[in-house]
């Protein structure tokens, strides 16, 4: 079986390279397109190959012309381009083409619409509402796209159910569990790069988006800072969003010190170290379907607090401690203990590093995804 994964702005890069590699091991003929890696990309194939298809251009001038307004138009017409009028490949050869993102819907639209017939079309739904409130042109009519596909995959009941709402065909949805990433290692000169801890360590980390609700966490350390308790808040990773206001209120509170912040796309190795040396780590989001930051540091076996959003609601309350979403107090409030008490968090760390390691594996999901794309080419060659 030939498999065409996709995923053109690597959105997932981790999550793609551990499918891809598994379903590899199974014997699939599987090829990942997607952008020019990146300094900060991890992703060594192991049995699968990896084609550059898109954003050949624009990722070429991004050194030179930034990241800013320039550069997204720039993607936005390449990214069109090759969906209207470009060389379909493999895409269009494979027995099966698995988009696991459609980083444009307007232009997507065109490209399945060229694909539809040649191949058997799947989707995996890693959130129902696609880029979440900060969407804007980019998620425009994506739910329209959905009807386009021979199958959809999603990785529990809150996207199966939220689809099923939008009024999805359930014939068409899949549920196959998210298993936990690793990502890339620290080294030595990644550890080193990152400054041990001097008070107990809160650590967010990953892209910053307004969904993910780094401000409520600010205004929840900003209350608890006021009250007398000692620690500090790491933020590492790329903004999406203006930060500086954020930054600025807890250097004006008088508590810049307790803040260090690791700004910009990060390494996995980078990103792994400040896991390593953080002794809380904090989900605080609004919403969300499921988390592959969360399922990516389990293994560390680090205390976790999360909101109640999405698949955090399912946790045994073992593994994580919660908070409302939204719900700045109540994350101060579910803080506290975890920042006064070592033994408290040695505790919720050793739930989460046990409830990651029974949480599957990517064999498991790698045999779940062929078992769907066999019924999905087996129900078009009996149509036909």
């Amino acid at each position: 079986m030939k498999v065409a994964m996709c995923d053109p702005s690597l959105f997932t890069g981790r999550y793609d390279d551990s499918l891809c590699a598994a379903m590899a091991a199974e014997g699939v003929d599987v090829t990942l397109l997607g952008r020019p890696m990146r300094a900060t990309d991890a992703i060594v194939p192991q049995g699968y190959r990896y084609d550059a298809r898109f954003f050949r251009r624009s990722e070429a001038l991004r050194g030179r012309i930034g990241e800013g307004r320039a550069f997204r138009l720039l993607k936005a017409a390449e990214y069109g381009l090759s969906c209207a009028l470009g060389d379909l490949g493999f895409l269009g050869d494979a027995d099966v083409a698995h988009m696991q993102w459609l980083p444009l819907a307007l232009a997507d639209r065109i490209m399945l619409k060229r694909l539809k017939g040649r191949t058997a079309l799947v989707h995996t739904v890693h959130n129902a509402d696609a880029y979440h409130a900060d969407a804007g042109v980019q998620g425009r009519g994506y739910r329209d796209l959905l009807d386009m596909f021979d199958a959809l995959i999603v990785h529990g009941e809150t996207t199966r159910l939220a689809l099923e709402r939008q009024g999805v065909d359930p014939g068409r949805i899949h549920v196959t569990p998210h298993p936990p990433m690793r990502l890339a290692p620290a080294g030595p000169d990644d550890l080193a790069q990152v400054p041990d801890a001097s008070l107990p360590r809160l650590l967010f980390f990953g892209t910053i988006r307004p969904y993910k609700g780094v401000d409520l966490l600010v205004e929840a350390c900003l209350s608890l800072w006021r009250a007398g308790h000692r620690f500090e808040l790491v933020l590492a990773g790329k903004p999406f969003m203006d930060i500086a206001p954020l930054l600025d209120s807890v250097r004006a509170a008088g508590f810049g010190e307790r803040l260090i912040t690791d700004l910009g796309f990060l390494t996995e190795q980078r990103l792994d170290a400040h896991m390593a040396k953080a002794d809380v780590l904090v989900f605080p989001y609004r919403h969300i379907d499921s988390s592959g930051a969360f399922l990516s540091a389990l293994h560390h076996g680090k205390a976790m607090v999360t909101s109640d959003a999405g698949m955090f609601a399912s946790l045994p309350d073992e593994v994580a401690v919660r908070a409302s979403a939204g719900n700045a107090p109540a994350l101060a409030q579910a803080l506290l203990p975890l920042v006064e008490s070592a033994a408290i968090r040695q505790a919720l760390g050793a739930h989460a590093r046990t409830y990651g390691d029974s949480m599957g594996n990517w064999k498991d999901m790698a045999l779940a995804t062929i078992a769907i794309y066999r019924s999905v080419t087996h129900a078009k060659v009996t149509r036909r």
